[in-house]
């Protein structure tokens, strides 16, 4: 026997014969394509793995049920998928995240692993696929367009999950800072310039209940991701596929990952149709939004410390400069915005990758998952450093955003109904070209006593609403 025949074992497809190494448990379509896809280097995600592994499971277990396979046959397959839930054999899934075949690649990656393991515990050698065949056993009553599309479905939610046990994190974190906060008096501001009073408290209570929005938003996510197309194998119809199986493989899916899910009405709409993705991407992508918008405010209020807003300091995190000496920068919300920049990307891509769907498949599933898995991870990771190395750190700085309110033109808003549009506006422009205080203004006009003025100013209540001194008008 020759050296390459000891460190080889032949396989075959419809392709032709090829050298597969001897000891590794993926086979020759596997090998084919990590050849044909070297796209990002990358390695599958895990829980697409995972999910995959719980759907040859589900599959078994449902064929076993109703008498289309042994019970060895089904008990190998059963156990080497829980292997590979349970993490291991995941370095034999080779094939590249981004890969033409509408996912055909990953699902007989899939197959070939899950059988030359079920052969090792049947007590065979990996490539005797007579014990167990990764198409006629494995993927037994399956498609890769049902198989597929499902396990992308499956980590996607499980991924949502975690991500939205995060957005409960930052809900709960932006509500106590606003309670903190809530006494803190300082000057709204409109198109970057100076409106009317707001209380620091007020606008992280604002923050939290876009949070809470789209913590609703991911509820709804999850709901999309938990309706299959299994039992639909190749477009739908359901060929091949028992009828006994058809109905009883979602329920045990169930059973297997502990998911609440249900199968499609229509198998065909949920084979050639992708929108669910789009609705998932579009509340991923609604929420990078709010978190970019929350950590363009945070940097701009903590600018400074001397010669910016400085209404507010964020925990220091790390040396800002390798040149600036004691330079401090808002790297966290900085690292936020920049995941949401990649999310909103992404979120065009799975957009253009539905919408390019044809007949009865969408042949380009494996992009969407590659970025929509991304956008939920990644979302995931920069909700969790925001919260603990951020939000939870932050401090206002009291006296001064008490200071620039008394200092700033727009409390004249609150004077509008007691003096007047008219007069309002004048005392402004002076206030403004003279840099006079508001209040020295008005009570060198006359316009109003010292005591009415100190009621109408009243920087707490010009936070709520209704007239400020409404009893004054009275008079």
């Amino acid at each position: 026997m020759s050296d390459k025949q000891q460190l080889y074992r032949s396989e075959h497809d419809s392709v032709g014969e090829r050298a597969v190494p001897k000891d590794v448990y993926y086979g020759v379509q596997s090998l084919r394509a990590a050849e044909n896809f070297p796209i990002t280097g990358l390695a599958m995600h895990p829980e697409l793995i995972n999910s995959i592994a719980e759907i040859k499971k589900a599959s078994a277990i449902t064929n076993y049920e109703i008498g289309l396979l042994e019970k060895r046959v089904a008990d190998a397959i059963v156990a080497a998928c829980e292997e590979i839930a349970a993490g291991k054999l995941h370095e034999a899934f080779i094939v590249d995240p981004i890969q033409g075949g509408a996912g055909t690649s990953l699902n007989m990656n899939a197959n070939e692993v899950i059988a030359n393991r079920a052969i090792e515990l049947l007590g065979g050698e990996k490539g005797d696929y007579r014990l167990v065949n990764p198409n006629d056993h494995v993927n037994y009553g399956q498609s890769t367009n049902d198989v597929f599309p499902s396990a992308g479905k499956l980590a996607v939610l499980k991924l949502l999950v975690r991500a939205q046990i995060q957005l409960e994190r930052l809900y709960q974190a932006l509500v106590e800072k606003a309670e903190e906060f809530d006494g803190v008096i300082k000057m709204g501001r409109t198109q970057m310039q100076d409106a009317v009073p707001i209380r620091l408290g007020q606008e992280f209570r604002a923050y939290s209940e876009a949070v809470r929005r789209d913590i609703a938003r991911f509820e709804r996510a999850k709901d999309e991701m938990r309706c299959l197309n299994m039992g639909g194998t190749a477009i739908g119809t359901g060929i091949n596929a028992d009828e006994q199986y058809l109905r009883r493989i979602v329920p045990n899916l169930s059973k297997v990952t502990g998911l609440s899910l249900v199968q499609a009405f229509n198998l065909i709409d949920a084979t050639q149709n992708l929108d669910e993705f789009v609705a998932v991407s579009g509340a991923v992508k609604t929420c990078a939004v709010n978190l970019s918008k929350m950590s363009n405010d945070l940097r701009l209020m903590s600018s400074g410390p001397r010669c910016g807003f400085g209404e507010i300091n964020l925990p220091p995190r790390q040396n800002g400069s390798s040149i600036m000496p004691g330079k401090v920068n808002p790297v966290i919300p900085e690292v936020v915005n920049q995941v949401a920049f990649n999310i909103i990307g992404n979120d065009m891509t799975v957009t253009m990758a539905a919408e390019a769907g044809q007949l009865e498949l969408n042949a380009f599933e494996p992009i969407i998952f590659y970025n929509l898995i991304q956008s939920v991870e990644t979302l995931t990771y920069a909700v969790h450093t925001l919260v603990d190395h951020c939000i939870v750190g932050i401090t206002a700085n009291r006296e001064r955003c008490r200071d620039m309110v008394e200092h700033s033109v727009g409390i004249i808003t609150a004077l509008c109904p007691h003096v007047g549009y008219e007069k309002a506006a004048g005392m402004a422009k002076r206030a403004i070209e003279t840099g006079a205080p508001v209040r020295r203004l008005i009570l060198e006009e006359g316009l109003l006593d010292e005591a009415s003025l100190d009621k109408i100013l009243d920087p707490y209540s010009m936070t709520e609403p209704g007239i400020s001194a409404k009893e004054l008008l009275a008079r």
